[in-house]
């Protein structure tokens, strides 16, 4: 049980990153993501991910398929795979899964003996369109299908969540951007079969607003974003209520929002034509300095036959914790 109310608190893939439900999917998306600090709202490098912003997805070059995959301390795993396709001159869409887990965790009974070892699993897979209009606006939107598998005990859990994303061109060498991540998303726990109740959790919506700067004959990219992330909760508050018997202590639940705002920058450098370096800073504005999280990697770009293949490499210095997250994506250009 004791294993059982840490899990639920959110002590999984996620631990000393983030927290709160479908945390696992807030963590980054890919090498070249994490590695420029998680800030691609407002990218202009073509074939990113549309899990930073759908409306990216106009800036497709060609079917691509990517695999990632993260090497973390503590028995933590996370895993990615993506397909994207432009459709017609001004359209794109992309199909995305993430996998996060934790192995090898002891449950243990009341009396804190061990009982078997356990590990948890989370997915989100997401379907995303966007479209260019009048040359420099593109939007997009995308659908994610959530599922968090904590304990034997308990079903796992499935939430919806919604993303909308918006880019303007303002000049050749400045792209601003907007995006929502999250509206709707939300899980509802069933844990009576464990000894528990029922309630929701649900989702930060995370409202993020970024811009990118190209230099360099666009050799460099410069970008920055800002985080306003919204989060309900709900607490028990102790109450006394008159009663013709007397006072009578109670409780009750009330709703409360959070509001936090972070930062992250990043900046891509391509040395050479087929080699391009990487570096950011996410969480800033979170936990002081001890709760940064810096990145560093590299991007190589190598043709095989009539194939384009991309490999790409990023270190990350977790927050708190400290220990180093090596992230490897593979992208094939079909």
């Amino acid at each position: 049980m004791g294993v059982l109310v840490g899990v639920l608190g959110g002590v999984g893939p996620a631990a000393a990153q983030e927290i709160g439900a479908g945390a696992f999917s807030r963590l980054g998306f890919d090498a070249r993501g994490i590695a420029m600090g998680n800030a691609l709202v407002a990218t202009t490098s073509p074939d990113v991910s549309p899990y930073y912003n759908p409306a990216l997805l106009p800036q497709a070059s060609g079917q691509r398929l990517s695999g990632s995959a993260a090497l973390l301390a503590y028995d933590r795993q996370l895993q990615s795979l993506e397909f994207t396709t432009p459709l017609g001159p001004t359209a794109g869409v992309g199909l995305s899964l993430i996998h996060a887990g934790v192995n090898n965790i002891d449950a243990r009974n009341s009396d804190g003996a061990r009982t078997e070892t356990i590990s948890t699993d989370e997915f989100a897979l997401s379907l995303a369109f966007g479209n260019r209009f009048a040359g420099r606006v593109s939007v997009g939107t995308s659908l994610t299908v959530y599922q968090s598998d904590l304990v034997p005990d308990v079903d796992p859990v499935r939430g919806f969540g919604l993303d909308l994303g918006v880019g303007v061109r303002a000049t050749d060498r400045l792209y601003v951007a907007a995006a929502v991540n999250d509206l709707l998303a939300r899980y509802e726990w069933d844990t009576s079969s464990a000894g528990g109740g029922t309630y929701t959790d649900r989702f930060p919506v995370r409202v993020r607003l970024g811009a990118s700067y190209a230099l360099l004959n666009e050799r460099l990219r410069l970008l920055g974003e800002v985080e306003s992330r919204y989060t309900t909760r709900e607490r028990r508050v102790p109450d006394v209520f008159v009663t013709s018997s007397g006072p009578q202590r109670q409780t009750r639940t009330e709703s409360f929002r959070r509001h936090d705002l972070q930062a992250r920058v990043g900046a891509s450098f391509r040395a050479v034509e087929i080699l391009t370096v990487r570096a950011g800073l996410d969480r800033i504005g979170v936990g002081g300095t001890s709760g940064l999280r810096p990145s560093g990697g590299v991007g190589v770009r190598q043709s095989i036959g009539d194939l384009d293949l991309r490999l790409g490499y990023t270190a990350t210095l977790e927050p708190y914790v400290r220990t180093v997250m090596s992230t490897g994506t593979v992208e094939l250009f079909l």
